[in-house]
C-alpha cells in the first residue's frame, strides 16, 4: 500500500475424467468469530469439465489445468478478481471505464481492455450474467474461448487431440501483453498438468486432476500476435528468466529549493546493510496509475510492481539501493518491496492466481539471491512492519490485508506454513497459526462503506479475545487505540488478529480455547482438537532476564550512541508503547539481524558522513510480538528452547 514520500514524512496422454465429489472440510468456526451466512453456492455438476471439453473440443486435462492456473477451480461466489475476472475460468469483463470504477480511489484507465467474457458470450450464446455467476456456464465459456484460440492458430480442435498441441491456445488465454508473459502462463499450466492437482473448492467440491506428462510444442507461442517482450537475461532487470519483467526506473533526482530529492536512496547492499526481508504490498490502485506514481520523484518508491491480470512485472529500484516503501527506515534499509495490483478492503474482489504464481516466482528468485529464509518472519506483509516510535504506530499500513492467502502463497513458494500435528499444544509451546483460507470466513466490517459488514469470503486470520468466551471483547492494542478501546472488526484494524504463519507462545489452555502472549497480554482463540487453527512446533523463545519486571520492545534495531562517528547525529533508540512482562515469552523470528543505521539524507551522498552504514555492537533479536514483528535488546532477554 502506497505511502507518502520520505521528504514529506521526514524523510502426450489425455487425462482421465476428473473425479468431482462434494466434500465439506473443516469444523465450523468458533462463535466468537462467527461468519455471516454465505450465499448458497452454485455447485459444479460432476461432469461440468468433461462435458464442456467434449462440447468444444478441448482436452479435459487442458481445460482443468487452465482453470486451476486461473482460479484453482474456485467460483468466488460470482465476485470479480482485481482484474475483473469471473468464475473458475476467470472470464474477464474489464474495460477502461470499469477499471476506474473498480479502483474507487485511483481514477486511471488501463491501456488494455480484458474482454474474454464478451467473447465467451458470443461463442456460446450464453448471457453475460450467467457466465459470471453460473459455474457450468463459466466453464463452457472458458472452453469455447480456448477452442477459438486454437482455431485462430490453425491448429486441430478435438477433445482427443494431444494436450501437447494446445500450448499456443493456452498462452493466448493468459491475455498477457507479450510473448514472455504468455509463455510463462502456458508453462505454469503444463507444470500443473504434469504434477496433477486435487483440492476442495470454495463451494465444497472436491476436484481431482490426474497427472498428465506431455512435452508441449512451445514453438507455438511464436504464432501469437504479441510483442516479444523483454528477456531478463538481456536487460537490466533482476528477475527470473521465466517471468515477464521489464525495467521502469524510479527517478533519483533533485527538485525544489530546500535540498529535496527523490524517490529512493543509492546504496551498495549488502555491503551497506544485508537484505533480510521481502515486503508484500498491495497497490490500492490500478497498475497504470501506480506506474505513474513511481516515476514521480516527489513520491515514494518500491522495487517492483506486479500487474494482476497476468502477473507482468516492472522493476523500479535495484536491490542494492534502498526504496522508500515500508514506512520504517530500518525495514527499508533491509528489505525489498513488491507492490501487487489489488485492493485490500475491496469487498469480495480477489487476488488472481497469476498474481500469486508470478509473485512467488519472483520472491523465490530474490530470496535465493539474497539468502533470505522462506518463512513468515522474513517474507512479510506491510502489515507486519512495526512503527518506529510510539507516535507512528497507529499510522502504519495494513496491506495486503485479511484477504491475501498466505497459506497458498507459501505453498507456491515451496515452503508450506507448518500445519502438522506433531507436538501437543500446551503452555510454553510455540504455535503457528494455520486456519485455512476458503473456509475461514470471519466477520469483517467497513470494506465498502461505514457501518456495513463486508461480503463474506475467506480470510487469513483468527480473532483474539480477552477471555475464553465467544462473547468476550477483542484484545486491545494500545498502539492502534491509545484511548484504550477494545479491538474492532474493521477491515483495517489488525490489532486483534493472528494471521496465517504467525507464531505465538501458549500461556494457557482451557478445553478448545488457547491463550497466547500477544502485545504484552493474553489473547484467546478457539482451536478445537478436531479442527485446529494452530499447530505446535519446536523453536526458540525470548523471556525477560531474571529480576526484570518488564522489557521494552522496539520498532527498529539502531546502534548505541557510541557507535556514531563524528558528523553523523545519534538516532535515538526509543521503545514502543508495549512491553514484555515477567513470565511472558515470545517466539524468535531472527537472532542474526544487524544493529545498524544507514545514513542517507542528501542527494550527493558524500562520505564519510552520508551514504554510509553505522554498525553497532548492541545486539537485538527480531521477535513475533503481536500482529507486527518487533525487536528486543539481547541484553534484556534470555533465549531458551520452547517447551
Amino acid at each position: 500500500m502506497l505511502r507518502r514520500p520520505k521528504i514529506l514524512a521526514a524523510l502426450a496422454a489425455v487425462a482421465l475424467p476428473a473425479a468431482l465429489v462434494g466434500v465439506s472440510l473443516g469444523g465450523p468456526p468458533a462463535e466468537a468469530s462467527q461468519p455471516s451466512a454465505r450465499p448458497a453456492p452454485s455447485l459444479v455438476a460432476a461432469t461440468a469439465y468433461s462435458a464442456a471439453a467434449a462440447k468444444y473440443g478441448v482436452p479435459e486435462s487442458v481445460l482443468l489445468a487452465v482453470s486451476y492456473a486461473e482460479s484453482r477451480w474456485d467460483d468466488h461466489a460470482g465476485a470479480p478478481s482485481t482484474s475483473g475476472g469471473y468464475g473458475p475460468m476467470h472470464l474477464t469483463s474489464l474495460g477502461a471505464s470499469e477499471v476506474a470504477d473498480l479502483s474507487g480511489k485511483q481514477k486511471v484507465a488501463t491501456a488494455e481492455s480484458l474482454q474474454t467474457l464478451k467473447k465467451a458470450s458470443e461463442l456460446t450464446g450464453l448471457d453475460a450474467s450467467s457466465l459470471r455467476t453460473d459455474v457450468t456456464a463459466n466453464i463452457n465459456g472458458g472452453a469455447a474461448v480456448l477452442a477459438s484460440y486454437q482455431k485462430s492458430l490453425g491448429l486441430p480442435v478435438g477433445a482427443t487431440t494431444s494436450p501437447a498441441e494446445w500450448y499456443g491456445a493456452v498462452a493466448s488465454y493468459a491475455e498477457a501483453g507479450d510473448k514472455v508473459g504468455a509463455a510463462g502462463f502456458a508453462d505454469d499450466v503444463y507444470s500443473i498438468m504434469a504434477k496433477g492437482a486435487a483440492r476442495t473448492t470454495n463451494t465444497g467440491q472436491q476436484i481431482v486432476m490426474p497427472a498428465v506428462a506431455v512435452k508441449p510444442d512451445t514453438a507455438q507461442v511464436g504464432k501469437l500476435s504479441l510483442p516479444a517482450g523483454v528477456q531478463p537475461s538481456k536487460s537490466d532487470v533482476e528477475c527470473p528468466p521465466t517471468l515477464g519483467c521489464e525495467w521502469l526506473p524510479a527517478p533519483y533526482s533533485e527538485f525544489g529549493t530546500a535540498g529535496d530529492y527523490g524517490n529512493h536512496d543509492l546504496a551498495n547492499r549488502p555491503k551497506t546493510g544485508k537484505i533480510d526481508y521481502i515486503v508484500i504490498h498491495d497497490t490500492e490502485g490500478t497498475w497504470q496509475g501506480v506506474l505513474n506514481l513511481v516515476q514521480d520523484p516527489t513520491y515514494v518508491s518500491w522495487n517492483y510492481t506486479m500487474r494482476s491480470s497476468d502477473g507482468h512485472t516492472w522493476q523500479h529500484v535495484k536491490a542494492k539501493d534502498v526504496a522508500w516503501h515500508a514506512g520504517n527506515w530500518y525495514v527499508n534499509m533491509h528489505s525489498i518491496g513488491i507492490e501487487h495490483e489489488g485492493f485490500a478492503p475491496q469487498g469480495a474482489t480477489w487476488f488472481t492466481e497469476s498474481l500469486y504464481r508470478n509473485s512467488a516466482k519472483l520472491v523465490k528468485y530474490l530470496a535465493a539471491k539474497n539468502n533470505i529464509p522462506l518463512d513468515r518472519a522474513h517474507i512479510i506483509g506491510h502489515d507486519q512492519v512495526p512503527g518506529t516510535v510510539p507516535s507512528t504506530v497507529a499510522g502504519m499500513h495494513w496491506d495486503p490485508g485479511p484477504y491475501w492467502d498466505w497459506e497458498h502463497y507459501f505453498d507456491l513458494l515451496g515452503a508450506p506454513i507448518y500445519g502438522h500435528k506433531v507436538f501437543p499444544v500446551r503452555a510454553g509451546s510455540i504455535v503457528t497459526i494455520k486456519p485455512g483460507f476458503a473456509n475461514n470466513v470471519q466477520v469483517v466490517s467497513n470494506c465498502d462503506a461505514p457501518n456495513t459488514t463486508c461480503t463474506p469470503q475467506g480470510t487469513n486470520f483468527v480473532y483474539l479475545r480477552q477471555s475464553p468466551d465467544d462473547n468476550a471483547p477483542l484484545v486491545k492494542d494500545i498502539g492502534l487505540h491509545p484511548n484504550g478501546i477494545d479491538g474492532t472488526t474493521d477491515v483495517s484494524d489488525m490489532g486483534s488478529r493472528a494471521a496465517a504463519g504467525s507464531q505465538y507462545v501458549v500461556a494457557q489452555r482451557q478445553g478448545d480455547w488457547v491463550a497466547v502472549w500477544y502485545l504484552g497480554a493474553l489473547g484467546w482463540f478457539k482451536s478445537p482438537a478436531n479442527a485446529p487453527d494452530a499447530f505446535a512446533k519446536p523453536g526458540l523463545v525470548v523471556k525477560p532476564k531474571a529480576g526484570k519486571t518488564s522489557v521494552p520492545v522496539y520498532g527498529r534495531a539502531y546502534p548505541e550512541q557510541s557507535a556514531y562517528p563524528t558528523g553523523i547525529p545519534y538516532q535515538t533508540v526509543t521503545p514502543l508503547q508495549y512491553s514484555i512482562g515477567a513470565g511472558q515469552s515470545y517466539p524468535v523470528g531472527d537472532l542474526n539481524i544487524e544493529t545498524d543505521y544507514y545514513r542517507a539524507v542528501t542527494f550527493d551522498g558524500q562520505p564519510p558522513t552520508d551514504h554510509v552504514q553505522v554498525l553497532g555492537k548492541d545486539r537485538y533479536y527480531q521477535i513475533w510480538f503481536g500482529h507486527r514483528m518487533a525487536y528486543v535488546r539481547a541484553a534484556d532477554v534470555d533465549v531458551r528452547p520452547a517447551v
